[in-house]
């Protein structure tokens, strides 16, 4: 970590001018998908030439101004979703599997991109992390029509009168956003913070405090908005863009909408750049570079700012005012600044101590599946995904460490429960779990909802509002036992605790749909690459 952290020591200085913002990227190329073998979340348009992009879920909202780039110039578009620790990874490898980026934030390009091998990177939209509350709430709470700061939104929480979802700060840029600009503001405004800071003894206690609101967590920005809108949540920490979808939607239901505020001592943005991967072919950097025009160009910026992006920091052409509603608490004429970085040594030292120390402790309940089936090849796999979250070491390389607080139980079953070991914290405990995982013996069939509700169970000795809770289930194939009675139970518990699936093998895709349709929760697919599953749904908490 530190030798990563003095490689990109060269990147501050633009970090300083644009300041933290997006956890996401974009990457054009045909040979992303061709040599990585990985196939594109979305294809647009059709063409000889070809442009692979590596993206953050709320840029999702561009497709359709990039599809009519695609179509009018014969380019054909693949679009990945990545998280920021992922696309900084991207970026860290010998050979770069996509053909330029664009991150919501300089952060994640710079800090992935230590040799240099990106350029034209040019802002193509703003877009700053905010706090989106229930209108009813933002009232009770003395919010609306006035400057909000960081400090009185934690004065709520403690009062007891405001959770919020956020995603995690260690996988998702908003998140990172988010958490940096608190730090900042419970600080008090430093020109920089400082190792010596993130020791005090005030500002970690203020942190955890502030954290504790958190209600449920999210590796994703797009996602975050999809789950709030189907849980039933009274607030969320987001990009504005996604605040105004969000909004759009809940109105449409005839729903209560979101009052939008702007901590304005603790403010981040995120500005979105978009640069080319230098890979030595002129014909694709040409078409690069007539995409980037195209989007820079004062028609598609205005297409772009009716996303809910804005194109600039000082305001919103008056055409689209009505995009940025003021009675959903949004500030069209607001001056956005931005806010400078720590050094790179500090804030990966910040996000240690997010994920270790400062955030609510996760309470992970892991059911592994040891059927018949998962015999060889899908045993092996399984015993490696494991070694990556209950092995320290290595769980520290993609911020997957365990808190001293956290809990982790990992059930093994298969049509009966074969076992079941808990660890509290990140010591030896918790390794030695992975000593059962490995030691444990394949069995016969395949009952994964005897498995949840041992979890239901489980989660029924714990006061849940303490800890981040999840029931994380991998299996491989289609399972017996009962959804209906598993769905009895889980209402019976009155826990609001997502069920994520991992799917390997030949699952059911639609078993497993339907358990995390049900419980607010995702589906992953491990079949390809179980390891990157389990690293993902675990930054779901």
């Amino acid at each position: 970590m530190k030798r990563r952290c003095l490689a990109i020591g060269c990147g501050l200085a633009l970090l300083a001018a644009l300041g933290l913002s997006g956890c996401s990227f974009f990457g054009l190329g045909q040979r992303g998908q061709e040599e990585s073998g990985q196939e594109a979340d979305t294809v647009l348009g059709a063409g000889r030439q070809t442009l692979s992009i590596v993206s953050g879920s709320e840029n999702q909202e561009l497709e359709p101004i990039l599809e009519e780039f695609a179509k009018k110039n014969g380019i054909q578009i693949e679009m990945t979703y990545q998280g920021s620790l992922d696309i900084m990874r991207a970026l860290e490898q010998e050979k770069i599997e996509y053909d330029a980026v664009w991150p919501a934030s300089s952060l994640w390009l710079n800090a992935g991109d230590t040799q240099h091998r990106v350029k034209h990177a040019e802002s193509i939209s703003v877009t700053p992390v905010v706090f989106g509350i229930r209108q009813s709430l933002a009232e009770e709470l003395g919010f609306v029509g006035r400057e909000v700061s960081v400090g009185d939104i934690l004065d709520a929480i403690e009062a007891g009168k405001l959770k919020f979802c956020m995603t995690s700060a260690t996988q998702s840029n908003s998140g990172a956003s988010a958490y940096i600009g608190f730090l900042y503001a419970l600080l008090g405004n430093p020109d920089m913070i400082t190792e010596e800071d993130l020791q005090d003894p005030q500002l970690q206690a203020d942190i955890r405090e502030l954290l504790s609101g958190v209600n449920r967590s999210s590796g994703s920005s797009d996602w975050l908005k999809d789950m709030f809108l189907d849980g039933g949540y009274d607030a969320m920490v987001n990009y504005e863009c996604l605040m105004i979808q969000a909004n759009e939607e809940l109105e449409s239901r005839g729903e209560e909408t979101l009052y939008v505020v702007y901590p304005y001592d603790g403010l981040t943005l995120a500005d979105s750049p978009l640069g080319y991967v230098d890979d030595g072919d002129e014909d694709k950097e040409e078409a690069f570079l007539k995409l980037q025009e195209y989007l820079l160009s004062e028609e598609v910026q205005n297409e772009i700012q009716r996303t809910g992006r804005r194109t600039g920091y000082t305001g919103i052409s008056e055409e689209n005012r009505d995009v940025f509603r003021t009675d959903w608490g949004l500030q069209p004429d607001r001056v956005l600044s931005t806010m400078r970085m720590p050094s790179t040594d500090v804030l990966f030292e910040a996000l240690n101590l997010y994920q270790t120390d400062f955030k609510k402790p996760s309470l992970n309940i892991y059911c592994l599946d040891y059927s018949g089936s998962m015999s060889g090849q899908g045993n092996r796999q399984l015993v490696a995904a494991m070694e990556q979250l209950l092995i320290q070491e290595n769980a520290e390389k993609n911020f997957l460490q365990a808190s001293n607080d956290e809990v982790n139980v990992l059930i093994l079953f298969d049509d009966q429960i074969l076992g079941e070991y808990t660890a509290v914290g990140a010591g030896e405990e918790l390794e030695a779990l992975y000593e059962k995982v490995a030691g444990q013996e394949t069995g016969s069939g395949t009952d994964m909802y005897i498995a949840a509700d041992e979890a239901l169970n489980v989660l029924s000795n714990y006061e849940l509002s303490q800890y981040t809770p999840a029931i994380i289930l991998l299996t491989d194939g289609m399972s017996g036992g009962s959804f209906d009675t598993f769905m009895e139970h889980y209402e019976a518990a009155g826990v609001d605790v997502p069920v994520f699936s991992i799917m390997f093998g030949d699952a059911d895709p639609e078993q497993l749909e339907e358990l995390a349709e049900a419980t607010n929760a995702r589906v992953f697919d491990g079949r390809e690459d179980l390891i990157d599953a389990f690293r993902k749904v675990k930054g779901y908490n």
